[in-house]
């Protein structure tokens, strides 16, 4: 279940990550990549970490947080 807030907020929105699903503390847009840094829109949020509470942009971002000296894959 998405919980979007209207459009009052346009900045990040302060998320806490939950399973299976999120709840917006704080309105906004976006959330940014816990790895990268890219902005997330919160429609298409689909990757996040309930114990480290942090987003991720992409599933290699995901496994560059949890498994750091991983070789990356190739494009």
């Amino acid at each position: 279940m998405l919980n979007k807030f209207g459009p009052s907020g346009h900045g990040e929105a302060q998320v806490q990550y939950l399973d299976g699903d999120f709840r917006v503390i704080s309105p906004g847009t976006f959330v940014r990549c816990a790895i990268t840094d890219v902005r997330i829109p919160l429609d298409e949020l689909k990757y996040w970490s309930v114990d480290l509470q942090e987003a991720y942009a992409t599933p290699a971002a995901v496994l560059q947080r949890h498994f750091p000296g991983a070789p990356k894959p190739q494009p």
